[in-house]
């Protein structure tokens, strides 16, 4: 069976390894990119209703202890369990993305996004939101790609952003398989590949899933060829 190749950066890549390890499935990781916290200033709680929070980095990354007593709109449940963890109490947990979380909410609202330096703005009507950057994803040094590509592994792309780089990266598209995490990550690694697949929801749970179908069907043309 074919292995996997983890391209997230950590903690989120062990967590990712771990999670493939209990499913039985080989895996190692090659982060592309590497978190880092940013300096910021802290706007005034009174000036929000509620925090969004669109990546467990945010929380990881930042202090936001004087946010705390403010509702949490996570975008999903890895997110909401990252909130949770930082100590904060009332965490609504989104269905994955966030212009279906932003749906879901009533206006007027102020909304305080602590957020990545590279991101994609979102806009609802009545709704306004501050976006406020903690955290930067700074490119890894990729020494290595060659090697772990060398058996053909089925591909982890956590992010459009990762997809861009292992695209640019990759000469030679033909023997490998890609699980992305979403339709618009999938979109951006571009063509060529030898199979693609999409997780049914944005989570690890359901890319880990379409990982497993993709190594077992690599497996299959392996055995018959």
């Amino acid at each position: 069976m074919a292995s996997l190749l983890i391209l997230r950066p950590e903690p989120g890549a062990s967590r990712t390894l771990a999670r493939a390890a209990a499913l039985g499935l080989e895996a190692r990781a090659l982060p592309l990119f590497e978190i880092v916290s940013l300096p910021w200033d802290a706007p005034a709680p009174a000036d929000f209703d509620a925090l969004l929070l669109t990546s467990a980095n945010a929380v990881r990354q930042a202090d936001l202890a004087r946010y705390r007593h403010l509702p949490v709109h996570a975008v999903g449940a890895a997110t909401a369990e990252a909130a949770r963890a930082a100590g904060f109490g009332d965490v609504r947990t989104g269905p994955g993305d966030v212009a279906s979380l932003l749906a879901t909410l009533a206006p007027p609202l102020r909304l305080l996004h602590p957020c990545g330096a590279d991101r994609r703005d979102a806009v609802s009507p009545g709704i306004a939101i501050v976006h406020l950057p903690v955290y930067a994803s700074r490119l890894a040094d990729p020494a290595g790609m060659a090697h772990a590509l060398a058996d053909t592994p089925v591909v982890l792309l956590h992010s459009p952003r990762a997809a861009a780089r292992f695209a640019a990266l990759v000469a030679d598209r033909t023997g490998l398989r890609l699980a992305a995490i979403s339709a618009a990550t999938a979109q951006t690694a571009g063509t060529g590949w030898q199979a693609v697949g999409v997780a049914a929801t944005p989570d690890d749970q359901a890319l880990l899933a379409i990982a497993a179908r993709l190594c077992e069907e690599s497996a299959t043309a392996r055995g018959t060829a």
